[in-house]
């Protein structure tokens, strides 16, 4: 790889956050072990994150600049989560909505939770859901703004290609994505509107923090953002992958895009306009569809297969995915995903033999820890 090449990468460093549901191993229902799986995590050096409900746990991932180095650290983080969560009695997915019927959703007890569960309601205490948040490092907050609006179009095949929550409560949803229809419930989440200024984007979180409608900036769920702690863009539109592999893919084609953006932006283009509307019509079409049916561009309006509208992302960003040495991992994943089925193809599949989410958790335990180098049971292992 060439100097330039490598100055590339650099720049543009990436990082992966992974939430996971615990569930009990008996009967796949919600397991509130989140707190003690933490604890048993950092006995082995593996700092976990509580989320909202006391079901999920989130993993981070180191900085990278190398698509490798990523994808065996997500695979060694899975395999730590699972060994801790097996400790504990539970067991670690990858989904992103709880197959069966959950009793509750106790919320974390912790004061920022507690506030959130007191202000939201039944949002709150019907979570569960889990997703991937992938960061590339940019500049500053105004580039990270600039660059969001770039990212509207891609945004529905992203969530489409990662879809994993077709079966819900015990039932097939008919849609692949069932957590992006129930986590557009929350006030501030969804599509990113158009911001043309960091200035703008301020003003508008200022009136949701006077109405109420989010309580800090971290309630800020809009599926592009400016982190508020890194130097970085965060793109969250995607359900948590089945597989780590598959959340690997995610970070190599939102750092392609955050690149092609950029220089997009340095070239003096402007992002398209996308009326929010088409924009929300395109996200349920690729919530709907997942993989397997049709779905909206929302740039040229036309409605196209799923896997056409892939081709043309990589098309799109191929000149950056050569750059970085990407291309190949992201074209061998892809076919991979096509051929094989990405998280909710693999639910249907599951459950369409008996209608038994039993059958939907065994296939999702198996996905969750696909290509790890360690199963529940083993020895302990320490993610880096």
């Amino acid at each position: 790889m060439s100097s330039d090449a490598y100055a590339l990468r650099a720049e543009l460093t990436m990082g992966v956050e992974e939430e996971f549901l615990l569930v009990d191993p008996e009967t796949g229902a919600p397991a509130a072990a989140n707190r003690a799986v933490a604890e048993t995590a950092a006995a082995d050096g593996v700092e976990l994150q509580l989320e909202l409900t006391r079901c999920q746990v989130e993993t981070s991932s180191d900085v990278h600049t190398d698509a490798a180095a990523l994808d065996t650290q997500l695979h060694e983080l899975r395999s730590a989560v699972a060994h801790c969560a097996e400790r504990n009695r539970a067991t670690l997915l990858a989904v992103a909505a709880p197959p069966t019927v959950p009793h509750e959703f106790p919320v974390t007890d912790t004061p920022r939770y507690r506030a959130i569960g007191d202000a939201f309601g039944m949002i709150a205490h019907e979570q569960g859901l889990s997703g991937c948040h992938v960061h590339v490092g940019v500049p500053d907050r105004e580039e990270a703004v600039r660059v969001s609006n770039h990212l509207r179009p891609w945004l529905p095949v992203l969530l489409a290609l990662g879809a994993n929550s077709a079966i819900y409560r015990g039932s097939d949803t008919g849609y692949a994505s069932w957590r992006s229809i129930l986590w557009r419930r929350w006030p501030s989440a969804g599509p990113p509107p158009y911001f043309r200024s960091v200035r703008e984007y301020d003003a508008v979180v200022d009136t949701m923090l006077a109405c109420g409608s989010i309580l800090d900036r971290k309630m800020v769920y809009w599926d592009v953002r400016p982190s508020l702690s890194y130097p970085t863009i965060e793109v969250r539109v995607g359900d948590v992958p089945a597989t780590a592999r598959e959340s690997t893919l995610l970070a190599l084609l939102v750092r392609g895009l955050v690149l092609n953006a950029r220089r997009a932006i340095a070239r003096g283009e402007e992002a398209p306009e996308i009326p929010h509307e088409i924009l929300r019509a395109a996200y349920w079409t690729a919530a709907r569809s997942g993989l397997d049916g049709e779905a909206l561009e929302p740039v040229s309006g036309r409605v196209l297969p799923v896997p056409a509208l892939l081709d043309d992302l990589v098309h799109r960003i191929t000149p950056e995915l050569d750059e970085l040495g990407d291309r190949a991992f992201v074209t061998d994943t892809i076919a991979e995903v096509l051929a094989r089925g990405n998280g909710a193809r693999r639910q249907r599949r599951a459950y369409a033999a008996r209608h038994d989410p039993a059958d939907v958790i065994a296939e999702l335990s198996r996905a969750t820890l696909e290509g790890c180098r360690f199963s529940p049971g083993a020895p302990r292992v320490a993610a880096r």
